[in-house]
């Protein structure tokens, strides 16, 4: 009995080793994240010429791209827009990351988009600029006063220089100023005719041709871009305040340490020699620098010169 005793264990023992291993769990396989690819630094301009505007942006792009390495850029691109709104829809999508354009438009765009200013910007190598009226000099109008009963050139609705400081301007002086359709159209004795040319060069020509009795252009355009003979033609009526040449917009929603970073390449780009080339293609901007007042302060005005545009009729 004691013998049967023991053998049994031994049995089982043995019957256990020859039973096949329990299968071992294949452990859970934990996803390994891969190394972001990077994205792209999306400069952003408003044009009807694309290809002039990736040319003279491009350049610039690929610095910034070059130097925001760290934070995952591995590329830049340009993306150009047709209008201030398709402009407004690819910064709050995130499609474009740094626009730059005149205060107005880019207050504009700043409201419909969420973007905001962070730098100005020297372009033509210039911080500030201001607006000229101008008249031929045999037209017989001396200054603002004698405007009218007459037709002025101004360039578009959102043009700073070429429209919303003259226009300010023309009312702070007590005139009424009334929008024509055409050059043609009848001008009332107590009203200032206005008209757009869409372009300098168009203002200028209507002024010399005749078509209308005075325009507006900003400083730059008129004492270094227009031919001497026009200069000689012409004088100046009045002289508008000035703003900053043009601001920075960064789009909503981007990582504060990368906009740091963004700004920190702009602040100190001008002293970097290899960034001379791809500061003069991008229409010859020497700095970029912060606004002298603040953001705060420049945007205060343009809403206020934005309140009073919008009080003038257009229709």
């Amino acid at each position: 009995m004691q013998n049967r005793v023991l053998i049994f264990p031994i049995i089982v023992l043995l019957l256990a080793g020859c039973a096949a291993p329990a299968p071992t769990p294949t452990p859970t396989a934990i996803p390994t994240e891969e190394p972001a690819a990077g994205r792209a630094i999306v400069l952003g301009d408003i044009s009807d010429d694309p290809g002039e505007v990736i040319e003279g942006d491009q350049p610039l792009a690929d610095y910034l791209a070059a130097h925001l390495a760290d934070y995952g850029i591995s590329e830049g691109q340009v993306r150009v827009a047709t209008s201030a709104d398709e402009m407004a829809k690819l910064l709050s999508d995130g499609d474009v990351d740094l626009y730059f354009d005149s205060v107005y438009p880019a207050f504009l765009i700043s409201e419909e988009s969420g973007a905001k200013p962070i730098l100005r910007r020297w372009r033509y190598g210039v911080e500030e600029y201001h607006t000229v009226l101008f008249a031929l000099n045999d037209s017989g109008i001396e200054s603002v006063d004698d405007l009218p009963g007459h037709m002025v050139a101004f360039d578009n609705q959102y043009s700073t220089s070429g429209y919303v400081l003259p226009a300010v301007y023309l009312l702070d002086q007590g005139l009424t100023l009334s929008i024509k359709q055409s050059y043609n159209d009848p001008v009332g004795e107590g009203e200032v005719g206005f008209v757009f040319s869409f372009d300098d060069s168009n203002t200028l020509q209507w002024v010399m041709s005749e078509l209308v009795s005075a325009g507006a252009t900003d400083d730059v355009n008129y004492n270094l871009l227009f031919p001497d003979e026009a200069r000689d033609k012409t004088h100046i009526l009045a002289e508008t305040e000035s703003v900053p040449r043009q601001v920075v917009m960064i789009r909503p929603g981007v990582d504060p340490d990368l906009e740091a970073a963004i700004i920190d390449v702009l602040l100190h780009i001008h002293e970097d020699p290899t960034a001379a080339d791809a500061l003069d293609a991008f229409d010859k901007t020497t700095r970029f620098d912060e606004f002298p007042e603040g953001i705060e302060a420049a945007l205060d005005h343009m809403r206020e010169l934005k309140e009073v545009v919008q009080s003038i009729p257009t229709n």
